[in-house]
């Protein structure tokens, strides 16, 4: 039984443009015929198809396939042996260009205009992860605060982040110091501390008001990537990320107290 090119097009998933041009550069060539004259493909030249098709699914040129197909005992271990060497190669390229777009968005969504280098050498254990980057842009992309900071993180330069960093570093040790003394979260010393992140924020990022800070401790203590950002996990705790929500908490609660007493 014969197919007709219309068929094979149909249920080999290639055009009918494709298969008049395998028969017209001698490539694949029906081989059977009609009583009324027209030309089939037979079992054979489906055979034949699937090879080609599987070849140039490996990239492989018209005019090498035709080549392999010619003499498939002596040719094709070696073309294939050739193609998956260009195949790694290429893998490998794409993925060097894919960590280079992967670097060039993280550095849109944070907002951290440093090299890699640049990164490691200022933030050390504190890493971007880029989902929680990507969410937090859809998350608050309608936040004006978002936005300032996010504008003026971009703006801050390579001094700049060593400076915040600095401070960052030696507020977690006041907090980290405060948790291992078992200070209560709600106490004097622990609220000055959720204090000096808010005045932190602020002085770095965007105006921080107490209500605004609560949300952001409220991340802290949902989302781990957020808390990474403050406290790497080689330093955290049990339980620190709730923690430092419930300082911040009492700390906006103390400054509604302050507020309603003047």
């Amino acid at each position: 039984m014969g197919y007709t090119v219309g068929q094979v097009s149909a249920f080999a998933g290639v055009t009918v443009r494709t298969l008049h041009h395998y028969d017209r550069t001698g490539l694949l060539s029906p081989g059977g015929r009609s009583r009324a004259g027209y030309r089939h493909y037979e079992d054979g030249d489906l055979a034949r198809l699937q090879q080609i098709l599987f070849y140039r699914e490996l990239g492989f040129p018209l005019g090498e396939i035709a080549e392999i197909l010619a003499d498939p005992q002596a040719n094709a271990l070696e073309h294939l042996r050739t193609r998956q060497r260009q195949l790694t190669s290429e893998i490998t390229r794409l993925r060097q260009l894919a960590e280079v777009a992967e670097r060039a968005i993280e550095v849109q969504q944070t907002g951290v205009s440093l090299t890699p280098e640049e990164r490691f050498e200022v933030f050390g254990e504190i890493a971007f992860d880029l989902s929680y980057a990507t969410d937090a842009q859809l998350k608050w992309r309608d936040s004006k605060g978002h936005r300032e900071a996010m504008a003026r993180a971009s703006a801050h330069t390579k001094e700049d982040w060593r400076r915040l960093m600095a401070e960052a570093a030696a507020w977690r040790a006041e907090l980290l110091a405060g948790h291992d003394d078992g200070e209560p979260a709600d106490s004097e010393r622990i609220m000055d501390i959720a204090e000096g992140h808010r005045l932190y924020v602020s002085r770095w990022f965007t105006p921080c008001p107490p209500e605004m800070h609560r949300r952001i401790a409220d991340d802290f203590a949902a989302d781990p990537r957020a808390f990474a950002l403050v406290v790497p996990p080689s330093q955290q705790r049990p339980g620190l990320a709730a923690y430092l929500a419930e300082a911040v908490h009492a700390n906006a609660s103390r400054h509604t107290h302050i507020e309603n007493q003047i």
